[in-house]
């Protein structure tokens, strides 16, 4: 991917968005790489939408990715993952967590979920992985650590290594829940 890595992760509050970018951004640094981190809270503690960009390499100037500019998105929700398929690059790569969550329109009545939307990434989008994170993490003892599921994913896809992925979980994680996050990252990595 050159000497810049730019990394959109997308989901709803409370999927633990914000801590995969702290992780990413960790790794990143203690690798070398210049790091620039930005976060958008919709409604995050009311199931909207939270945006975290993630970019990293020799040199980077600014943290916003433009449209057309991310290498990957992470989303954590399938529909997230369509509503910022428009910041993909033409050779990008979706990672999308099998997961739905229903936006308040849904909830409310007035909008229908999509059927079919991976279906519908993967037809835009030829390297499209979907990952069932939340059952996967649901294995390893809570089903809150699918976001490190999907860092595990995301490590092995962009070679990111797995002492130094490790050692940032260590950090940033509360360490009553350490555990279950290696191994939810540990079943991502080989998943």
């Amino acid at each position: 991917m050159g000497n810049q890595t730019n990394i959109l992760i997308v989901g709803v509050g409370g999927q633990g968005t914000l801590l995969t970018s702290r992780i990413i951004a960790d790794v990143a640094v203690q690798l070398g790489y210049d790091v620039k981190v930005s976060e958008i809270h919709g409604m995050a503690q009311r199931g909207g939408s939270v945006v975290s960009q993630v970019r990293y390499g020799d040199k980077i100037y600014s943290p916003i990715i433009k449209k057309g500019d991310a290498d990957i998105i992470l989303a954590f929700e399938k529909l997230e993952a369509a509503r910022w398929l428009d910041y993909l690059k033409p050779d990008g790569m979706v990672i999308i967590n099998n997961e739905r969550v229903n936006p308040l329109p849904v909830m409310s009545g007035k909008m229908k979920y999509p059927d079919d939307i991976h279906e519908k990434v993967g037809a835009l989008v030829p390297d499209t992985m979907i990952i069932d994170a939340s059952t996967i993490a649901e294995k390893c003892g809570n089903q809150r650590a699918a976001n490190v599921v999907l860092v595990g994913v995301l490590s092995r896809v962009i070679g990111l290594p797995v002492d130094e992925v490790k050692k940032a979980i260590e950090r940033l994680v509360p360490s009553k829940a350490l555990e279950i996050n290696l191994k939810a990252f540990q079943q991502g990595f080989s998943h």
